[in-house]
């Protein structure tokens, strides 16, 4: 998904700058740029092109689908030396709102990737659980109109913390050339279910080293699975070891989902691989 920089933005004229970027996903075809349809990568790098009156190219931390959103989404790219960034944020911000907000922009290191020097994601999922939908966050949160036993949704999280090979709920991409497929071994460092106070707002946090497609989604959808009573909780860890998609539960809807927090604190876990 990086769009890689041209030979005049490698010029002493121009500065790597690291931008935070918040965004609602429900009317975009996804992040990544993809001709012919509105995403949010187009809509941010068509906006700062009008202001900056010169093509802007940007990496992004990672892709969401069609219907994702973020909150801390994290872009990097070459940008004219003597750019005002707040005075771009600003203005850019007109343009893209309510949408799409860049929240932060900062000069960085020159070997800086917003996709390739990240070391963690975090993600958010909001479950709506009560008979009644709620209009008022149906857009962010998926509405499951059928009791969830919680306490069985925290304990089939056990088996998932920590480092294994997370086929089962990866949506798994076709090998090149006839090589070797990626690998979908990944590390799990937080997992859980919450209530947010008294009310029907259930929220799954998610944070890891990086995440294959439609992980995160897998997870919450077989977790709900066991809240509505149709996986035992203890079948987690049988179907972690399946490495089979078939083997977990169906697959959550991309409106509860929100790339939350992107972290560049110490190393790349698989240093020397390419990771989601």
């Amino acid at each position: 998904m990086a769009e890689h920089m041209n030979s005049e933005q490698d010029g002493p004229g121009w500065c790597r700058a690291r931008l935070v970027v918040a965004y609602l996903g429900t009317d975009f075809h996804g992040f990544a740029a993809n001709p012919g349809v509105r995403t949010v990568m187009g809509d941010l790098t068509d906006a700062m092109a009008r202001v900056l009156r010169r093509p802007v190219s940007l990496t992004g931390a990672g892709r969401t689908d069609a219907g994702v959103h973020a909150w801390g989404q994290v872009l990097s790219g070459d940008l004219p030396a003597d750019t005002d960034l707040a005075a771009l944020a600003r203005r850019v911000n007109k343009l893209c709102a309510p949408a799409i907000s860049v929240r932060a922009v900062e000069w960085e290191e020159k070997d800086f990737d917003a996709r390739f020097s990240a070391t963690s994601r975090h993600y958010r999922y909001d479950v709506w659980n009560d008979a009644a939908p709620n209009p008022l966050i149906a857009a962010t949160s998926w509405h499951v109109a059928r009791e969830l036993d919680l306490d069985a949704m925290r304990a089939s999280l056990a088996a998932l913390r920590g480092e294994h090979d997370f086929s089962s709920f990866c949506r798994r991409p076709k090998s090149i050339d006839g090589g070797v497929p990626p690998s979908m071994v990944r590390i799990l460092h937080e997992l859980s279910w919450s209530r947010l106070g008294d009310s029907a707002l259930l929220r799954f946090e998610i944070a890891g080293s990086a995440f294959c497609h439609q992980m995160v989604r897998s997870i919450v959808g077989t977790t709900v699975d066991v809240g509505l009573g149709r996986i035992a909780p203890e079948a987690m860890s049988t179907i972690l070891a399946a490495q089979d998609r078939a083997a977990a539960g169906a697959v959550a809807p991309p409106t509860g989902l929100v790339l939350w927090h992107v972290g560049y604190d110490g190393e790349r876990w698989d240093a020397g691989s390419e990771a989601r």
